[in-house]
């Protein structure tokens, strides 16, 4: 249950090195003598097991733990010395000791009177100024002051960015496209986001729209992202080729800090937006990275609520005591399911359609962030740190993989409800209204995995002998609900810090970088060889070399079909459009381009360039 891995060590500078951590492990075993059935019958513990703040309630009695645990959680807590680095990481000092950087997303929602330095200067003024640029040119854009290089409103928006510069975002706009405010303010308006390289993600993205009532915003930090810069150029030809080269200026933004490769791009600098090495990817949807597009599609008032409700959240996490604290409580709750307890997974349920992106999002927050192998000071860990974050909004979810966490692998579930329907429905002769449904499952699901099912309330409901076994439920199986009172603007930014503050208290305790993220780069160094191989390929021919034979075997498979011509396509990029544009794309391809025959088959043509 426990890796160990093949370093056996003694350092002071371990957690588990501590009396904390190891009258925790000791532990274990009285926890292990309950049963949930029994604990919830205690109603001092449970009282005790809730928080509220701002009108969420969090209730992790469903958690495996007594108050007992809790202490030890606590005082594990300070052992880490978490409450210091919390008032280091919003002191900006370079708690990301890797990269040597601060870690200020918090500044990127604090209030305009706020100080919060980065070495020794105050960033907050530099984030209201990128604020107040945004809240200008959406207004701009919104009102139809600012326009496309033919006169015409730009309507819709393509965001052009990867990892967090599109997860965190889409999960916002997600969050609000049904929200009643947000989606008066965006009608006749579309937000787009175009992140894998996968040409089909471009496809998806420009169908059906006008290049003449488009706007593109490209989010790349250093201009230089294989994907995102690659999806940028695929998508400045689109415009190009439809408007001419001049468009691109009027028809392009950026929010980069490379102002230099912005301009040879073809953007104006002064329509890129700026944001900072102290805001890592995963962190930046209060940045310009999510701040603009989301502003364009909704107004900045809405996204300035959304801000402002994180805020709130940076102020509890950074205030309150650490028993009144939700970050706290969930990223020491958190510690003690995976670490101790053993179990690997979460379960991110959402009992909102509109949250439905929730789960991506806090993968990437999580994962990234806490699947580290060594401490903050490059020792190798004897524990288990970070979690395997996946979810599905409820109820689809129960049709799904609920039988795997009722009956299968014990894996920890965050039930996250919602007091107010965003689009509530109320039919004539019902029993209860649509959202009665879903919530009924909400208040339910929990007590399932507790309580579970055993044979003997089987065998008094006269279930058939040879049934028993397979409707039995061992229950014990730990939870945890959040309900919050609405999902507006102000809630969903209050979502997203609590996740977000969790996933840094995780990785306090565990004495981890959770800020950086060396393991993504790997991969990306072998596919820049494997890049290069395409490249030769193409252009020279000849063998496939300095590969094993696995992956050279698999390379040669590609190269050999996509460079042969096939009836009606070839190879490379494919990018499905719309009829309308089926004659200026025949005018603008060069010769041995391939196109579907006229008339194409589909409402839809697919093209692609040949290399020689």
């Amino acid at each position: 249950m426990f890796y160990f891995g093949p370093w056996i060590m003694a350092s002071s500078n371990l957690i588990c090195d501590t009396e904390s951590w190891k009258e925790l492990r000791a532990h274990v075993d009285d926890i292990n003598n309950t049963h949930l059935r029994d604990l919830m019958n205690d109603t001092n513990r449970c009282q005790s097991m809730m928080a509220e703040f701002d009108g969420i309630l969090l209730d992790y009695s469903r958690q495996r733990a007594t108050l007992d645990t809790l202490n030890k959680l606590f005082n594990l807590a300070e052992a880490a010395h978490v409450k210091e680095k919390i008032i280091r990481m919003f002191n900006g000092e370079h708690i990301n000791s890797t990269e040597n950087r601060s870690v200020l997303h918090v500044a990127l929602r604090a209030p305009r009177d706020a100080v919060m330095n980065s070495d020794g200067k105050n960033v907050v003024p530099e984030v209201w100024h990128v604020r107040d640029k945004i809240r200008n040119f959406s207004e701009r854009v919104r009102s139809g002051t600012w326009v496309g290089a033919t006169g015409k409103t730009l309507i819709d928006v393509v965001a052009i960015g990867i990892g967090g510069s599109f997860l965190g975002p889409l999960f916002v706009h997600t969050a609000l496209q049904t929200e009643p405010e947000a989606s008066e303010c965006a009608r006749g308006r579309q937000l787009r986001f175009l992140a894998n390289v996968d040409p089909i993600d471009v496809a998806r993205n420009i169908t059906g729209l006008n290049p003449e009532t488009t706007l593109v915003v490209v989010v790349s930090k250093t201009f230089t992202t294989a994907e995102t810069m690659l999806n940028a150029r695929t998508l400045r030809e689109w415009i190009s080729s439809a408007l001419g080269p001049q468009a691109v200026a009027k028809h392009m933004v950026a929010v980069s800090t490379n102002l230099k490769l912005v301009e040879q791009f073809g953007i104006d600098p002064n329509n890129s937006f700026a944001f900072w090495d102290w805001v890592g990817g995963r962190y930046s949807v209060c940045s310009a990275v999510g701040v603009l597009p989301l502003s364009l599609q909704y107004g900045f008032p809405i996204v300035e609520k959304f801000l402002k409700g994180a805020s709130s959240v940076d102020q509890h996490f950074f205030s309150a005591p650490f028993q009144k604290n939700i970050p706290v409580i969930l990223g020491l709750l958190s510690v003690w399911n995976v670490s101790f307890l053993g179990y690997p997974a979460r379960a991110i349920l959402p009992y909102s359609q509109a949250l439905e992106k929730l789960a991506p999002h806090i993968q990437q927050v999580s994962m990234e962030s806490n699947g580290k192998g060594v401490s903050i000071d490059g020792v190798p860990l004897p524990y288990q740190t970070g979690e395997i974050d996946f979810g599905e909004p409820g109820t689809n979810g129960q049709h799904s993989f609920y039988q795997l966490i009722h009956q299968g692998r014990v894996i920890p579930c965050d039930f996250i409800g919602v007091v107010k329907s965003q689009q509530p429905i109320y039919l004539k002769d019902e029993v209860v209204s649509n959202h009665d449904e879903l919530m009924s499952n909400f208040f339910a699901q929990p007590d399932a995995l507790a309580y579970g099912k055993t044979p003997e309330q089987l065998q008094k409901e006269n279930v058939p002998e040879h049934l028993v076994s397979h409707k039995t439920f061992s229950g014990n199986r730990p939870s945890l609900s959040i309900l919050l009172p609405s999902l507006n603007s102000y809630n969903i930014g209050q979502l997203l810090a609590i996740y977000e503050h969790r996933v840094a208290v995780q990785g306090f305790v565990w004495c981890i970088n959770s800020f950086d993220q060396w393991g993504v780069e790997l991969g990306k160094s072998l596919a820049t060889q494997v890049r290069k191989q395409f490249h030769a390929s193409r252009k020279k021919g000849g063998f496939v070399e300095g590969f094993n034979f696995s992956t050279k075997t698999l390379i040669t498979r590609y190269i050999e079909s996509v460079m042969r011509p096939m009836p009606g396509w070839c190879a490379q990029v494919g990018i499905i459009l719309s009829c309308w544009q089926y004659k200026w794309l025949r005018d603008m391809l060069p010769e041995r381009t391939y196109l579907w025959p006229s008339p194409p088959p589909h409402p839809s043509l697919i093209f692609s360039r040949v290399y020689t």
